[in-house]
């Protein structure tokens, strides 16, 4: 089984593209919905999170805004807060790899939003990373309710830059260029990743 680590800084188009693979018939786990899922109520991330970060859990589920004011911009409550999440998320992955092999996928893609940041970068076959020029992406996020400079300008610091993710990559997905572009190129990788394995590569 292909693993496909897609990733992608915020707002230049990483769900859209997720999508498309789905709709390509490609199982696709989504690291974030996984986190909303812990974060929830009766969460397996709910008590441990609210014991590490005191006031980020409201109404039996962790506050995203709440435990964001606690490790934007701090490095070290990023990694007290990863340390909780990534083992637990790791229990769901194995799941997911599972179900995905009963039914004789032969590619899976993990849409995983901080896929340098974290290291995983060494455990898939190929990493896609969708991308977008600076403007375009400036005028997604902050056309988010909620988001102010501040925050963005604080997101971006927390993430790898585009142009060093971009040239990690083993595919770049231009999300700038429209729905049709992008899902051709979708079809384009699926197609180059399947021939390079029958060719033994």
């Amino acid at each position: 089984m292909i693993v496909i680590g897609l990733t992608g800084s915020i707002g230049m188009g990483k769900t859209t593209t997720a999508a498309m693979f789905a709709a390509a018939g490609v199982p696709v786990y989504d690291a974030d919905a996984e986190v909303r899922r812990l974060y929830a109520p009766g969460g397996a991330g709910v008590a441990a999170v609210g014991a590490a970060f005191p006031g980020a859990v409201g109404d039996g589920a962790v506050d995203r805004e709440r435990l964001g004011a606690h490790v934007l911009g701090d490095p070290a409550a990023l990694a007290r807060l990863n340390a909780i999440v990534h083992p637990l998320m790791g229990e769901a992955r194995a799941a997911f790899f599972a179900a995905a092999q009963a039914s004789g996928a032969d590619i899976v893609v993990l849409d995983i939003p901080l896929l340098f940041e974290t290291g995983g970068e060494g455990s898939v076959d190929a990493v896609v990373v969708v991308s977008a020029p600076p403007e375009v992406q400036r005028q997604r996020v902050l056309a988010r309710p909620g988001m102010t400079e501040a925050k963005f300008a604080a997101l971006l610091t927390a993430q790898t830059s585009d142009v060093e993710k971009r040239a990690r990559a083993d595919f770049v997905i231009d999300t700038s260029r429209g729905l049709e572009h992008a899902r051709k190129h979708v079809d384009e990788i699926l197609n180059a990743l399947r021939a390079a394995r029958e060719a033994g590569h």
